[in-house]
């Protein structure tokens, strides 16, 4: 498993974090992220074999927000 810090844009309140949160989780390979508002970011565990960072960008930016290492 290997830990990626993600920074996310557009995020404006407690259910953009959910969003943000349910968008990572339901990639594959994702075993947890943790989102935080006031950092404007998020933390992921992932499987390296299952998914990478340009696929955990990509499902957030497809969710409307942005993200960028």
């Amino acid at each position: 498993m290997a830990n990626i810090t993600l920074n996310i844009g557009g995020m404006t309140c407690g259910g953009c974090v959910k969003s943000v949160t349910r968008i990572l989780e339901g990639v594959e390979g994702v075993a947890k992220a943790e989102v935080s508002l006031e950092q404007n970011n998020a933390v992921v565990e992932y499987d390296e074999a299952q998914t990478n960072p340009a696929a955990l960008i990509e499902a957030v930016e497809d969710g409307g927000f942005d993200a960028s290492l």
